[in-house]
This record gives C-alpha cells, structure tokens and sequence, in this order.
C-alpha cells in the first residue's frame, strides 16, 4: 500500500450508532479506511485515550460577513469554530441578507479566503418573494431562514405567506430553517410593555412568550405538513413546543426540531442579573433542574432531532450601548458549542453516540451535506475531533475567539476537551488554539444546478 498522508491511530471512534477502536487512515484530505492498525503514513498521530468525533457541523450561525463586522466575521467566528471542534457551518447573516441568486454569488466571492472551516450560505425568505426559491436553491442556497415575525430587520411571514413559501419548497425540493413567534403576540405584549415604561430585563420573556413560540410553530407544522415541505424549527427553547412538532412529524410532517446549548444550561430568571447579555430570541425558559433533565430528554430520545449554536455575537461594548430595547439579540456560541455538548456526555445527560448523531450527522443529513461531512467513514472528508474526554476546564471570556469576547459560560466548570481538530485531513486547531489557516471552502447545497 502507498503511504497515507495521515493515520490517527489507537483512538475510539465515535458515531451515531456506537464506537469502536479503529485507526483512522486519510488520503487527500478522505477517510480511506478504519483498520486495526499497521498503516504506512507520512504523518502518525497517537489518539491512545481519546475519542475520534466527527466534526461538528453547525447549521445556524451568523458571522455579519458582509455587514456590521464589528460585531463578528469569517475570520474571527470560523476560528472559534475550529478550535472547539465544529469544522462546517451553514452561516446567514441578517443585515445584508442574500435574497437573489446574484446576492449568493457575491457573498460567495467575497468569502474567498476568509474561512478557517468549510461552509455553506442559507437564503433569506421574503414575503412574496417565492419566485426567487427556485434560482436560489438552483444557484446552491442550503436553506432558506423564514422568519414567522419581524425580527433582525427582515419582515415575517403571516400564514399565508408562509404557506406559499413552503409550497414553492416543496416544488423546488428545498429546506427552510422556521423562526417561529407570533407576530400579532410579540407585538401586542411589546406596545403593552412599552406603555407600562419598562425597561428591565425581565420583560424579554414577557415579550418573547411562550405562547408566542407554541402558536407560530403549531401552525408552520400544519403548514409543513399540508404542503409537503421539508422544514427545521429553529431554536426550539421549551418541551411544549417540541412535543407539538413530534406530533406533526408522526402524522407525517417531513419536519425536523432544532435545539441550542441555551435552552439546555440557562435560566430564564438569569435576564433579571444579566440582562443584554440574556438577551436573545427565543429567550431562555428553564426555570429549574427538572426543566433542563427535560430537554436533555428530549435531545436523546429524539423529539428534538438537532443541536446548534445560533450563533449571532456581540461585542461587550454592544451590549451595554442601549437599553434593553436597543440593544441587539443573540449570544455568542461557537467558541462553547460541541464543549457543552461533550459535558453533558460526561455527565450521562446524553451519550457520546448522541453528540455525533445531534451535531454532526442528523444536520449533515437534513441539509445535503451527507455523506461528506457529518461521519468518520471511509469516503468522508477527514474532518476529524480528538477529544480528551476525562479532561476538567473552565469556560473564561478571556479564552473566547469570537470577537464578541465574552460567553454566557464564564467560570463555567466542563468535562471533555477538544484536543485536536483537523479539516480534510489538515491540523485546523490544537488545545484550544486555532491555527488561522483560511483553508476553508464553500460547499454548494444540494439543489446546486450546474452551469
């Protein structure tokens, strides 16, 4: 046999369906075989004690590349990727949101050589815009972002709106990412709220409700469902909501339900002490230990499908530049994603067979990157995670490589350590520390058409 460019030999691989001890052999950035060992290669890693993880694959992050990069970019927000072991991203970023096969080319062009980790662009659904569905999920858009209420500055589908989107999907065979909150909800509790003169962080859950999210995403699963669509909910934050989309999955909705480490390790009483740096939508609603084991659960019995970051950062100094009405929403969470995942393996919440499955395989599935990304298996690219899983650390804002600069995590206490992170077979990050390689590519969706 020629020589291979690289074994890692000696470590447990992990998949979504059980683990065994295998080296790893890549060629030309592949996987070509998991052997017993004995492999000749240019380059031998010793992986004796540690997991060998896919790649996370994150498909809900938002880098403002173009746009208020001040915030975050490529650059910044793919190297905090890679250094906790995500090495593909789905990205779209709301303030120049693409919204035509044109906008798809020239974001494309102008992220040339500003990744450290491979990556796919979403769309942006508009409101009476489903005639661009088609050309953009030809031009090779992974998804489209539907928002269900006016958020980021891009307005929200009513019921009507959204099921002509989600019958031009079905037609096309694409995918949408739902954001679902009731429009009329959102907005009657805002003018009340504002009337009543507050201005605390208390009222982000108050405005945000749950009643709100339960409503917008028990009528996208009927909508899903009656057309035909293939669909995700994002950012699924409590049971209620999970438990009415499995409903409509098992009457035969293609539909799938996104969960992100927030709705699993915040509190929603956490906004009254920290307020912009709580301020996210949906807002955070466990209320206690047994609120949290429950969406654990639900994550590994498989009502909630998926895991992402929803990453969408803003600086310390963004935060605290307004009031609690102006500032923006998100949270940082490349840079703390797959760590909290790999913790709460270590602390039997989930298996390490489910970080593979939440994290890698079930979104690589969902958005046409399968069989590429999101597995260890010969054929795969080489976007491998070697983790330390007995290691202690502790989240710290000084560690975070995000140009937000902060986490919601800090002084955190976590289990399990990305060690190692490789990208087609190339050392992308070790212990922590990113190499800033810009060695990542576009990857085209699956409705691609050529020429």
């Amino acid at each position: 046999m020629a020589f291979l460019d690289l074994v890692i030999s000696g470590g447990t691989v992990v998949t979504g369906s059980g683990r065994r001890r295998a080296d790893v052999a890549v060629r030309d950035g592949r996987v070509v075989a998991l052997s017993g060992g004995g492999l000749p290669a240019r380059r031998r890693v010793d992986a004796a004690g540690l997991l060998v993880l896919p790649g996370g694959v994150d498909t809900h992050v938002h880098l403002m590349d173009p746009g208020a990069t001040d915030r975050e970019d490529f650059p910044h927000g793919t190297r905090a990727a890679a250094a906790a072991g995500t090495t593909t991203i789905i990205e779209h970023a709301h303030g120049e949101p693409v919204r035509t096969a044109g906008d798809l080319a020239a974001k494309t062009a102008h992220l040339d050589g500003r990744a450290n980790v491979d990556f796919a662009l979403a769309a942006h659904a508009w409101p009476g815009a489903e005639r661009e569905v088609r050309p953009l999920w030809e031009a090779g858009a992974a998804f489209f972002k539907v928002f269900t209420c006016t958020t980021h500055g891009v307005p929200g589908h009513d019921a009507a709106a959204l099921r002509r989107h989600l019958r031009a999907t079905a037609e096309a065979g694409a995918v949408s990412l739902l954001h679902c909150e009731d429009e009329s909800l959102t907005e009657s509790a805002g003018e009340v709220l504002r009337a009543e003169g507050r201005d605390d962080g208390g009222l982000i859950p108050q405005w945000r409700s749950r009643e709100a999210e339960v409503v917008a995403a028990m009528v996208a699963g009927v909508l899903v469902r009656k057309a035909g669509a293939r669909a995700a909910v994002a950012h699924v934050s409590h049971p209620e909501v999970a438990a009415y989309l499995a409903r409509e999955r098992a009457g035969g909705a293609r539909l799938f339900a996104e969960t992100c480490p927030q709705y699993l390790l915040l509190r929603e009483d956490e906004v009254l002490d920290h307020g912009p740096f709580r301020k996210f939508t949906p807002p955070a609603r466990a209320r206690c230990d047994a609120d949290e084991e429950e969406m654990w659960r639900l994550l590994r019995d498989g009502p909630l499908t998926h895991v992402s970051s929803d990453h969408a950062p803003s600086t310390r100094e963004q935060k605290t530049s307004g009031g609690i009405w102006d500032v923006h929403f998100g949270l940082p969470g490349l840079d703390t994603t797959m760590p909290a995942l790999l913790d709460a393996a270590a602390r039997r919440l989930i298996s390490y067979e489910d970080v593979a499955r939440l994290y890698a395989e079930v979104p690589a599935r969902l958005y046409g990157l399968w069989p590429r990304k999101g597995r260890v298996a010969p054929g795969s690219d080489a976007d491998l995670v070697l983790v330390d899983p007995a290691r202690a650390w502790t989240a710290r804002d000084a560690a975070v490589h995000s140009k937000a600069g902060w986490t919601p995590y800090d002084g955190r206490a976590f289990t399990g350590r990305v060690v190692r992170t490789y990208l087609r077979g190339d050392l992308v990050a070790e212990d922590g520390e990113p190499a800033d390689a810009r060695t990542g590519r576009f990857l085209p969706g699956p409705g691609l058409r050529p020429g």
